[in-house]
Parts: structure tokens; C-alpha cells; sequence
């Protein structure tokens, strides 16, 4: 693995990951490509943005020929997918776009990537891989037991969900089909630096912070296994490394949460660290989003027994990490809460 396609990287999960490999292994490149989405921010990666091993790619992924030149270029030998819209309030409103750029984006991601690899019929370049980065939401909803486990069949509540099972049904189709050297990663909730506060650990801290209601779907009951960002980018790379061509790993962190946890978590950090005036009032419980899972739990038994992995990160430690790199970084949080931002924020709760 030296010349290494990472699609979506200057969101959050990606530009954690870029980080985090530029720091892991002195003898890659990074080509990272981005479209730049309200949810895309390059000033997530001015630490690396001199390096000679980061290239920054302005492009779609649903474009082939900007595609095809980047293989070709830089002779990709290993693709990171990460790029997709990914909230799932916006998918709701407009599925269209989760249908384009899930769906259709990555399919023609796999062609590009099958056209630069392939060397004959059903056989590739020693060493290329395709990594498919997915959600536990492609499985649906849980009961009060149990946890989800590779095996779980696929049964997407949101249009959002639906898009990335789709997305995973046209890799596994292409490692079935062509023998296109994949893997599939299905995580559990994600938090840590550089996440878009439109998600709920930023945008609570930053209401609680401001001082404004802090909204909560339904009776905040909802249960989410939450995956602190590092460990899951320790997990993509032994994927990509050395997981089984074909096959789906689950990755979570054994840390379950309900959303009113969280909330009131946060509540106790600020009022801790940073105002000690703001308090469970701010609290206000909205209307609850369609088809709204009532819990996801990941089984990470089969990445830890095949590749070792385990999370390293306890919540207790990573919720503390997190929040105070969002009070270390105010004006990273000023830039992304653009104006876009706050009339989307006024349209998903003003009326709630």
C-alpha cells in the first residue's frame, strides 16, 4: 500500500484518517479527493497540506474522467471510500442527492477502479485493494438484545441507510462478478475532532455553549454504540492491509450510549470546564425523526480475532478528548457554521 485514494477526505472521518496515516507510515502518498460538500472543510488538514505526500484533488466522485486521470496519475494501488452524504435528517428531505452520490458515486468509483487494475479476465495488479467504509445502519434497528454481526441481514429504515446498503450490495457484487479485490467496514457511531456540527456531540456542546435549547429526538432513549474516531481509523488500515479479500468487518466500540446520556454528558463538561451557569433546562425534547432506529450495537468479534483490533479508547477518555478539542478550537467551530448551516439548522428544528 503506497499511493493511496482516499475519497472524502477533507470531512470528518476522512481527514482523521489522513492524519492519522501521514503520521503512521513515512512511505505513502495520500491523494485525497473531495468535492468539498458543506460538510467538506480543507481547513481540517492545514497540518498536512505542505507535505509532499498529500495531494488534494478538487473533484466528484461521480466525475469518470477526473477519476480515471487520478488513478492513472498517481497509480492508485489502494482506494479508501469514504465519501458520501451521510446525515441522515438531510437524506429525508432530499434523497435524491444520497442516491447520486452514495450510490451512483461509488459505482463509478469501482469501475475506475476495475479499469486501472484489471490485467486480465477476473485478475488484478499484485497488491491493489478497494475498501468499502460503511455504517451499522444498513442493518436496521435492534431490540433491547443482541448486536449486530456481519451476518445480519441488511434492512435500511432511511434513505440515507438505503443508499450505503446499496452502495455495499454493488461492492460485494463487484467482488463477486469480477473478483474486484474488496472489503467492506460497517462502524458504529464515530466522534472526535473535526466532526460537522450538525451531528450531535458538536451541536450539543455548541448550543449548550451558546446558551440555546438543546434538541432531542423523541424521549432521547435511542441507544448508539459510540466509536472514538482514532480507533476506527486503526481499523481501516488493518483492513486495507490485511483483511480477507470479499469479506465485511464490523467495527465498534462496546460503548453503549443513550442520546440523553450524551446530552446530559456534555452538559456536565461545559458546565465543568467552561460556564458553570448552563444546566439540563436547556434541554427540549422535539418531534422524533422518521423511521428513527431505536438501537444499534456492533459485534467487533470477527476484526479482533482476524486482525487483532480493539478499540484502545474508552468513552469516558474520548468524549473528554473530544469536547475539549472543540473548546481548544472556537474558530474552526466559527468557520463551518457558515450561514448555509444555520438556515438548514432553522429549517430541521425551528418548527419542531
Amino acid at each position: 500500500m503506497k499511493n493511496i485514494l482516499v475519497t472524502g477526505g477533507a470531512g470528518f472521518i476522512g481527514s482523521n484518517f489522513i492524519h492519522y496515516m501521514l503520521g503512521a507510515y513515512p512511505d505513502i502518498r495520500i491523494v485525497n479527493v473531495d468535492v468539498l460538500t458543506y460538510a467538506g472543510n480543507p481547513e481540517n488538514l492545514i497540518a498536512v497540506q505542505d507535505d509532499p505526500r498529500y495531494v488534494f484533488l478538487h473533484a466528484d466522485i461521480g466525475d469518470t474522467a477526473k477519476m480515471k486521470a487520478a488513478f492513472a496519475d498517481y497509480d492508485i494501488d489502494t482506494v479508501i471510500h469514504f465519501a458520501a452524504e451521510s446525515h441522515v435528517d438531510r437524506s429525508i428531505t432530499d434523497p435524491d442527492i444520497f442516491a447520486r452520490t452514495n450510490v451512483m458515486g461509488t459505482l463509478n468509483l469501482l469501475n475506475c477502479a476495475k479499469a486501472a487494475w484489471q490485467i486480465g479476465d477476473d485478475q488484478y495488479r499484485e497488491g491493489v485493494r478497494y475498501v468499502q467504509v460503511s455504517t451499522d445502519e444498513v442493518y436496521g434497528s435492534l431490540g433491547a438484545e443482541g448486536f449486530f454481526t456481519e451476518t445480519t441481514p441488511l434492512s435500511p429504515h432511511s434513505p440515507y441507510s438505503a443508499s450505503k446498503a446499496s452502495a455495499d450490495l454493488f461492492v460485494k457484487a463487484y467482488a463477486d462478478t469480477y473478483k474486484l479485490p474488496v472489503c467492506i467496514t460497517r462502524c458504529s457511531n464515530n466522534y472526535g475532532p473535526y466532526q460537522f456540527p450538525e451531528k450531535l456531540i458538536p451541536l450539543i456542546l455548541r448550543n449548550t455553549l451558546m446558551h440555546k435549547e438543546l434538541p432531542v429526538y423523541g424521549d432521547g432513549l435511542q441507544v448508539r454504540d459510540w466509536l472514538y474516531v482514532e480507533d476506527h481509523c486503526r481499523a481501516i488500515d488493518l483492513v486495507a492491509r490485511q483483511g480477507r479479500l470479499g469479506e465485511v468487518y464490523n467495527v465498534g466500540g462496546h460503548n453503549e450510549r443513550t442520546n440523553i446520556q450524551i446530552v446530559k454528558t456534555i452538559i456536565d463538561y461545559v458546565r465543568e470546564k467552561a460556564d458553570p451557569t448552563v444546566g439540563e433546562h436547556l434541554i427540549r425534547h422535539v418531534t422524533d425523526r422518521k423511521g428513527h432506529d431505536r438501537r444499534y450495537g456492533i459485534d467487533p468479534t470477527k476484526i479482533h480475532e482476524e486482525l487483532g483490533w480493539l478499540p484502545t479508547t474508552t468513552f469516558e477518555v474520548g468524549i473528554r478528548k473530544t469536547l475539549q478539542w472543540y473548546l481548544d478550537n472556537p474558530e474552526w467551530v466559527e468557520h463551518v457554521t457558515s450561514g448555509a448551516y444555520l438556515a438548514y439548522y432553522d429549517k430541521m428544528y425551528g418548527n419542531r
